[in-house]
């Protein structure tokens, strides 16, 4: 029996728990539910089990039969403030919906749970299971690794692996070595003129025009500033100024945007770019500026090595025709970059669209209409299984 043989054994038990948390979406860092779910999944299964106290994570300690590293496996667990339409039986009814997957992704990792832990003869150190709480709020990952998840077995974790499920063309895995997805920042700036009637501007200081040139200036920056193989994404979703009347000139305007980088230095650069030039081009009007920057993560970047040997390691397993090498970074984001920050590991990718839906109009993730195939589970259980089952190899 192969390991995804194993799987397809457990596949019913997986698609339960999946859809019994899918009807019962929990969101940001507390899920006390979803947390006592995962823990009664993973009773009898011989792991030593810890409850975060900053959030409602579970770590996961399972002991390999002989002396070695320690390999981490990772499933977040929560979910998105939408109202589910889709027309699935076990749908969520209130506010929050399991949009993104995550949903897939805890009981896959029960999944791999269960099939390391009948291999525990095989592996020679042991596997770190961490259920997280709040990716969608960029927390989670964080927090954990501040309350001590990386020295959880009592030896530092020496590889973390993650698996995430997209819409697309069902059962295909695709990663890259390298730089894989991008740091995400929030941006706000408060333009501070002087207000006025609409009818005299030179008697006012008007924020409106330098918060203009604000938005023009930021495209120029990203393309003039930045070279072309480690670029940056800047994308003003609000802009803001006067509500009271067409005659009146406020004193205030307010922009805000979502800053992506796919490097470190990228990262340093618009940290420090951004402030000083819209500060001097509200200087230049006239105006004083407040601005404040977020970091919710930073730059995801695989292990070089280790992402060829998942690339491989999923080839051997699943067939080389369902393994994509990710031909550029993407510049969506996720804080499994705080963990790839302490250790060496891989972020990847298994595509879950049903297979009477046209997977190149499927709804995408993070929206209320995303469907996913849940006969992937055994799949993705099998898939982080055989990567840390490589990984732990005599």
């Amino acid at each position: 029996m192969t390991i995804v043989d194993d799987a397809r054994d457990i596949l019913p038990d997986l698609v339960r728990l999946r859809r019994e948390i899918h009807s019962d979406p929990e969101l940001g860092l507390q899920l006390p539910r979803t947390q006592e779910r995962i823990i009664r999944a993973l009773n009898g299964l011989g792991v030593e089990i810890v409850r975060g106290t900053a959030l409602d994570s579970v770590v996961a300690v399972l002991r390999g039969g002989h002396p070695g590293p320690t390999v981490l496996l990772r499933g977040d667990m929560d979910g998105l403030p939408l109202q589910e339409q889709t027309d699935v039986a076990f749908r969520a009814t209130g506010d929050a919906m399991h949009a993104c997957g995550h949903d897939l992704h805890i009981a896959g990792l029960v999944g791999a749970a269960r099939l390391l832990a009948g291999r525990r003869d095989q592996l020679h150190g042991d596997v770190v299971f961490m259920f997280q709480p709040g990716e969608e709020v960029g927390d989670g990952a964080r927090l954990m690794v501040e309350e001590g998840l990386l020295d959880a077995s009592g030896t530092r974790v020496s590889a973390a692996y993650a698996m995430h499920v997209v819409t697309g063309t069902r059962g295909v895995f695709s990663t890259r070595p390298g730089a894989l997805m991008a740091g995400a920042l929030e941006l706000q700036a408060t333009i501070v003129g002087r207000g006025g009637h609409a009818s005299a501007p030179h008697l006012t200081i008007d924020p409106v025009p330098p918060a203009a040139e604000i938005v023009t200036a930021l495209q120029s920056y990203a393309t003039r500033r930045h070279d072309v193989f480690d670029p940056i994404v800047i994308t003003v979703t609000q802009l803001q100024a006067g509500a009271s009347a067409f005659n009146i000139i406020e004193g205030t305007a307010r922009l805000g945007a979502s800053v992506r980088v796919l490097s470190d230095a990228a990262l340093q650069s618009v940290r420090e770019d951004i402030p000083a030039l819209i500060q001097h081009i509200a200087a230049a009007h006239g105006c004083t500026a407040d601005v404040r920057f977020e970091l919710l993560c930073p730059p995801l970047s695989n292990d070089v090595a280790l992402g060829e040997q998942v690339l491989a390691t999923l080839g051997e397993t699943f067939g080389t025709e369902r393994v994509w090498t990710t031909p550029s970074p993407v510049m969506g984001s996720e804080d499994f970059s705080y963990v790839l920050q302490e250790v060496p590991g891989v972020y990847f990718f298994l595509r879950a669209t049903p297979p009477e839906i046209d997977h190149e109009a499927a709804a995408p993730n993070h929206t209320p209409h995303v469907v996913f195939d849940d006969s992937v589970l055994g799949d993705q259980a099998a898939a982080l299984a055989a990567v840390a089952l490589d990984h732990l190899r005599a």
